[in-house]
């Protein structure tokens, strides 16, 4: 499936290209500058990136149809830090335009553009479409061009998620000069999730400073944020969950737990990793 979804997205590229050249992406205006991805992901609290997407090759068609705009409204008004924007057509039925559109809403959230990104064309589109960063996943890139393309990120003032899933992955990404580093509970090629994943490689950056991470995937409990969040994270994308329900908002509500009564803390926290 992975293959697949890569031919096409290079096949979508040339197309892209065609129509606008790069030179006609750079001079677009972007419009004000956009928020801090980074900055919105270290704050002192729970920060959940939530997500918009319509559909996923593992699980077909979530519930929510709500457009867009209205699901970025009810992140921002449930607490979400940053918000992710699937932009792969043909499989997540995602669109480059859905993040000119949540921008435009106005939130002052940073957007993430989350799509298959392999070209630097890529990133000039996210710019001009008003994002404030761009997903970069270590299983579909070399080496060499996971760190040309962290490089080109800062040109654009982009801030990159480098996305990996096992030790190696994690070293590159580290000596490729990732910052935000995400790791993927779901194996890309199984689609099977292990929230684990996230616990094991936490424990490799140990000691170490400057990186920010973030765990995706499998989130479903508020008590996997705080096991999350002691283990060494700053942040969790959340998807699924959200989009498989009629109010997405309401379940990033009750994920973070906002408003509601709390179970304390200590009471518990271990329970995942025993």
């Amino acid at each position: 499936m992975l293959d697949r979804i890569l031919a096409r997205k290079k096949q979508d590229l040339q197309e892209a290209q065609a129509r606008v050249p790069l030179t006609e992406l750079l001079d677009a205006d972007p419009g004000p500058a956009a928020p801090s991805f980074e900055a919105a992901l270290t704050r002192p609290q729970v920060n959940v990136i939530a997500e918009i997407k319509y559909q996923s090759p593992s699980r077909g068609a979530f519930t929510c149809r709500l457009p867009p705009q209205e699901i970025g409204q009810l992140y921002l008004d449930n607490g979400a830090a940053a918000i992710s924007v699937l932009t792969e057509r043909h499989y997540f039925h995602g669109d480059l335009e859905f993040i000119r559109t949540v921008r435009d809403q106005e939130t002052g959230l940073p957007l993430l553009r989350k799509d298959f990104i392999f070209d630097a064309y890529q990133l000039a589109e996210a710019r001009a479409h008003g994002a404030s960063a761009y997903l970069l996943i270590a299983a579909c890139l070399s080496p060499e061009r996971l760190k040309e393309l962290i490089r080109n990120g800062h040109d654009f003032r982009l801030d990159a998620l480098v996305e990996v899933h096992d030790a190696f992955e994690l070293e590159t990404a580290v000596e490729s000069g990732a910052r935000i580093i995400g790791v993927n509970n779901r194996d890309l090629r199984t689609f099977n999730v292990d929230l684990n994943t996230s616990f094991k490689l936490a424990r490799l950056l140990e000691g170490e400073t400057g990186f920010v991470l973030v765990s995706e995937s499998g989130i479903r409990e508020h008590v996997q944020l705080l096991e999350l969040r002691d283990a060494g994270f700053h942040a969790f994308l959340v998807g699924s969950l959200l989009m498989d329900s009629d109010d997405p908002g309401d379940g990033l509500r009750k994920l973070l737990q906002t408003g509601a009564a709390r179970e304390p803390e200590e009471e518990v926290r271990g329970s995942l990793r025993r």
